[in-house]
């Protein structure tokens, strides 16, 4: 398998404009059937953000380990151990595809007008 070219700056930021934009984009009380497909994407068992950014945090963690001075502090074991536990809860929220495709079994009313809360 070929290396990965490094992403940039940029492409990260445009990845979290992304979600930001999603975000912004549901705020608007969207129709249901229009957001399912977003989410399914977002949420996929095997591509989604939660397993990508499971990945992300637990090679960052074992870089860290790797690469730090020899021995490492008792901080630097807390940073690894919390990128670990955030890498772990990440992972375990890929479980919400099976709620997306629940949902694709029901039916919606159209949106409404939003609400003033």
């Amino acid at each position: 398998m070929p290396n990965p070219s490094t992403p940039s700056s940029d492409q990260i930021a445009q990845a979290t404009a992304t979600l930001a934009q999603l975000k912004d984009y549901l705020r608007t009380h969207p129709p249901v059937s229009d957001v399912l497909p977003l989410l399914a994407r977002l949420l996929d068992e095997d591509t989604g953000v939660p397993i990508l950014l499971g990945d992300v945090l637990r090679s960052a963690a074992r870089l860290v380990s790797q690469q730090a001075a020899s021995p490492e502090t008792d901080e630097i074991r807390l940073i690894i151990d919390g990128l670990r536990d955030a890498a772990q809860e990440a992972t375990d929220w890929h479980v919400l595809h099976w709620d997306v495709q629940r949902l694709s079994g029901h039916a919606f009313a159209p949106a409404g007008p939003p609400t003033s809360s």
